[in-house]
């Protein structure tokens, strides 16, 4: 079938240019990794600028072996049959209705998550252990999964039985009603995460009193920007990383500060990484990104309601749907699966526009705090993170949400 050509066309074009990308990435970090750059010379040595590369290399080679997986089990599920076999062994267990779709679905992510924990587990416990970065336990590593998948359970299946419900008696345009409790389901989640979420798998303390609480309130005041308060995350307890970060909304709104932020870097340095964090909140980056997501999934959802009652969408795929029946669950579960394999050639729009944020947010660091304070923590992190000083430019250009290390430096310092 046409579909089948398509689709088989989307899926080979894409492992063949994520596999060329990543393999520029290797060779062109691999080629720079004997000299820092000369920008960077004066402040990263050669053992941390070769940690680096070795780092970036090792997570794209267990990277490249995870998307050729992906692509196999991908073929596996669809035109190989296997969504059709699982399908089939639901229906005769469970009959037909929206209780053997959810199931499907539930099946589905469980079979996925498990191909998905060998390579969980090698991230963690191989590549982050081996270039010490891991600081999770097993114990903590299963406590986490048990968590995630206790939290899914709660707030997605009461979700998927409401769309299911949607797609079965709400007519030709249950997408749209379906956007509608997604959109609000996605806020709840925003005003939720704060308070009722994050402290299910972290610890939050008020940031202590002192210069540094002193000076992050003077920038608040500065930015005009109100939250419920400064907290600091026990991040420490997984990852060597640190980073910082804003979340809620309205007057959930917090700031939060990894323990390894505020161990690494100088109060000055805290205040410019979170200049650039309000900075993303003042020139509305977050407000646009929710506008676009927003707005992607409804043409996604759009896209979804026609091509469900289409015949050759689910034949092209390997499988045979109830034309009589009820297809809800099946619907979306293939979309699920064949979506990202189209949505990846639009990665580079998406990266394009979060290098601009992330450059309009420098500037405003620049203004409200210290663009050389941010140099200075940034080179930090960059150094402490084994963040690549060298990527490549088209890969960088393809993938990357920030830009290059040489290029921000190059703008700060201009702003400076």
């Amino acid at each position: 079938m046409t579909f089948t050509y398509i689709f088989l066309a989307a899926l080979l074009i894409s492992v063949a240019l994520r596999h060329w990308l990543a393999q520029r990435q290797i060779r062109y970090v691999a080629s720079h990794r004997n000299a820092v750059p000369e920008n960077f010379a004066q402040k990263i040595s050669l053992a941390d600028h070769q940690k680096a590369a070795d780092y970036t290399i090792a997570k794209l080679r267990l990277e490249l072996l995870e998307n050729s997986f992906a692509a196999l089990i991908l073929l596996v599920f669809t035109l190989l049959g296997g969504l059709d076999l699982l399908n089939q062994i639901l229906k005769h267990g469970l009959g037909d209705g929206i209780g053997q779709q959810m199931a499907l679905l539930v099946s589905l992510a469980i079979i996925s998550g498990i191909l998905d924990l060998p390579f969980s587990w090698k991230k963690q416990f191989g590549i982050e252990a081996r270039f010490g970065f891991n600081r999770m336990s097993p114990k903590l590593f299963w406590l986490d999964m048990a968590k995630g998948v206790g939290l899914g359970a709660a707030l997605g299946l009461p979700l998927l039985w409401i769309v299911l419900t949607l797609i079965d008696s709400a007519g030709t345009y249950w997408w749209i009603w379906t956007w509608l409790i997604w959109t609000i389901f996605n806020i709840l989640l925003i005003w939720l995460f704060p308070t009722f979420i994050a402290p299910l798998f972290n610890q939050f303390k008020a940031l202590e009193e002192g210069p540094l609480k002193n000076q992050i309130e003077k920038l608040l005041q500065r930015c005009d920007f109100a939250s419920q308060g400064l907290f600091v995350m026990d991040g420490s307890k997984r990852s060597a990383h640190g980073n910082a970060y804003f979340t809620g909304m309205g007057k959930a709104k917090r700031i939060v500060f990894f323990d390894t932020l505020i161990e690494k870097l100088e109060p000055n340095e805290v205040e410019a990484v979170l200049a650039h964090e309000l900075g993303h909140f003042k020139r509305k980056h977050i407000r646009k990104r929710l506008i676009v997501s927003f707005a992607l999934s409804f043409l996604m959802l759009a896209l979804l309601g026609w091509i469900s009652t289409q015949a050759w969408f689910y034949y092209g795929l390997g499988v045979n749907p109830d034309l009589n029946g009820y297809n809800g669950g099946l619907a979306l579960a293939l979309f699920m699966l064949v979506a990202p394999v189209f949505s990846f050639f639009f990665t580079p729009l998406g990266s394009f526009s979060s290098r601009k944020h992330e450059y309009e947010a420098d500037q405003f660091a620049a203004e409200k705090s210290s663009a050389n304070d941010l140099i200075s923590a940034l080179v930090k992190l960059y150094q402490d993170n084994a963040s690549t000083l060298t990527p490549d430019p088209i890969y960088s250009a393809f993938y990357s949400s920030h830009p290059p290390a040489p290029l921000r430096i190059a703008h700060l310092k201009q702003l400076a």
